[in-house]
């Protein structure tokens, strides 16, 4: 279907075929925007020639240490200069980037590096004792530990391996990249936040990297040289593909280590910010900061708003600020953001809250996926009528290869040619979506997935408890929080501080409950905890602290 009748001569070569690969933008910067600075952090400002130069010296850096095409190569990194050179030099070695949260714990951090058989990984130096303690329990080789000092903000080598400057000098700054042979080569590996267990490594392959990154560009109407504010963690999606795709369009990235009211409207102010990305805790800031943070701009700012649908009212008072906010939607298996809540003329007249009802709605499919569906039990598509409801499921280019050494869970979520989101939707007659409901059990606290089954699994170990349940409990700040309600073993005593105490030693802080409360809970006749009804307490108490 589609061929012409001869195809002789019209087959695939050097001259009309490339593989695609979010490589190519910086490799092109680094002579269109030579002079143009690609990064700026606190007083270091660098050009797209040297952003290029520190890159290659890192890919042969790492391929001189003995790091081979397709070795995973991890960072434990916030969001400074290092972690948008590893970006580009991992994948420019052949290896693949495996970025890691640094807000996870131990345990977890050990899980990762052991099941992506990492090679090597970038540490700062604040993080150190996390990476010691978590090779320390690795039960394969361990990886070479390349440690980050941040002199901007005052974080000093350890002085116990090898630092990050003493490794780039090693390297050679003309140095070729290792370009991708093919587009579904692996680009890197993103371990989800263990919803349901043990976190799965998710694989993004460079064709899905390079078509999210320009239908990004489209959808939020970039034109050149934007000024973008790194706020997204990078280890988060790998920044929503963000510093893959600010080279494309001649972008700078202002890193930003630690995020604050401050630190966004002095950067605003003083560097004229035109984008940036954040959970709605992040517009939340914004809208509550106090006046002596707050700094006058001239300019709009665009920002795209995920991890949890944001508040109507939040996208109200944000707006007049200065602000233009499009939400958008996606998970970690669909390289970050994949469907936005796109605003058509028809809207222009709405005002207050009517206007922030409809940005609120998680949207349609991006340019580069095909539409979304939302999908009865049966994958019948469900009545376009904003009532009934269905799963959300993806399918195109933005749609990851798969969950690394885990063919039964891959099979799982692409049941019946579609991905799987577990997130419960209506569909609305304009083709927008709305999520009613996240997949029951899963908390998102500031943009950051929490496993129930986890922290229940983990308050279980308390000798006082006998039984217990962790669900959502509304906050203003964090958008949710887990709320834990326990039941005592018969003769045992605990407190709720010592409840949260002894979870907090074991997982890390923003998986810690913010809530205790000690009562008998509802089940079925089965004996199956009844959540529902724990979640209705747990909004009655949000309200009522409100």
């Amino acid at each position: 279907m589609g061929w012409l009748a001869d195809e002789t001569g019209l087959d695939k070569g050097p001259a009309n075929y490339v593989p695609l690969t979010p490589l190519s933008f910086l490799d092109r910067a680094a002579g269109v925007f030579a002079d143009h600075p690609a990064l700026v952090y606190g007083d270091i400002s660098r050009t797209y020639a040297q952003h290029h130069e520190r890159v290659s010296r890192l890919a042969s850096a790492l391929a001189r240490a003995g790091i081979k095409p397709g070795d995973v190569v991890a960072t434990l990194l916030p969001n400074v200069p290092a972690q948008a050179e590893a970006h580009f030099g991992i994948p420019a070695c052949g290896a693949v980037i495996g970025t890691i949260n640094i807000r996870l714990d131990a345990g977890t951090v050990t899980y990762i590096l052991d099941h992506g058989q990492t090679k090597a990984v970038l540490v700062d130096s604040a993080f150190v004792p996390l990476a010691e303690a978590a090779i320390a329990a690795m039960e394969g080789p361990k990886p070479l530990v390349i440690e980050v000092a941040d002199p901007v903000a005052g974080v000093a080598a350890t002085g116990k391996h090898t630092e990050y400057e003493d490794f780039l000098a090693g390297g050679d700054p003309a140095a070729p990249w290792i370009m991708p042979q093919d587009e579904w080569e692996s680009l890197a590996l993103n371990y989800t936040s263990g919803t349901t267990g043990r976190p799965k490594g998710v694989v993004y392959h460079h064709r899905g990297a390079y078509l999210n990154c320009m239908g990004q560009v489209i959808s939020w109407r970039m034109v050149m040289h934007p000024r973008y504010l790194c706020i997204v963690p990078q280890f988060h999606c790998n920044g929503w593909c963000h510093v893959w795709m600010m080279p494309a369009v001649g972008g700078t990235l202002f890193c930003v280590r630690d995020v604050s009211a401050k630190a966004i409207f002095d950067a605003i102010a003083d560097h004229k910010i035109t984008h940036f990305g954040g959970a709605p805790i992040v517009m939340n800031m914004i809208v509550n900061a106090p006046d002596t943070v707050r700094r006058p701009f001239d300019h709009i700012v665009d920002a795209y708003c995920a991890g949890a649908p944001p508040a109507a009212a939040t996208l109200a008072r944000i707006e007049p600020m200065g602000f233009n906010i499009t939400q958008v939607y996606g998970m970690t298996e669909t390289y970050g953001p994949s469907v936005e809540s796109l605003w058509l003329a028809r809207w222009d007249h709405l005002v207050g809250d009517e206007r922030a009802a409809i940005k609120s709605r998680q949207g349609v499919a991006m340019p580069f996926m095909e539409p979304i569906g939302v999908v009865d039990g049966s994958l019948a598509p469900v009545p376009k009528d904003a009532n009934h409801q269905g799963e959300i499921v993806f399918r195109g280019n933005g749609v990851m290869k798969g969950y690394y050494r885990n063919p039964k869970a891959t099979a799982e979520a692409f049941g019946g040619g579609w991905l799987h989101s577990g997130d419960i939707a209506v569909h609305h007659p304009d083709g927008h979506i709305q999520i009613a409901d996240r997949a029951k059990d899963i908390i998102i606290s500031g943009g950051e997935n929490i496993s129930s089954v986890e922290v229940e699994g983990t308050l279980m170990r308390h000798p006082a408890v006998s039984l217990c349940a962790i669900v959502a409990m509304p906050d203003e700040k964090w958008g949710e929080v887990p709320c834990a309600f326990v039941e005592l073993r018969d003769g045992q005593e605990a407190t709720e501080a010592d409840l949260i105490a002894f979870v907090r030693t074991h997982l890390a802080g923003f998986k810690t409950p913010k809530k205790v409360v000690f009562q008998e809970l509802p089940k079925t006749s089965t004996g199956k905890i009844q959540k529902y009804e724990l979640r209705t307490v747990a909004r009655n108490m949000a309200a009522t602290v409100d």
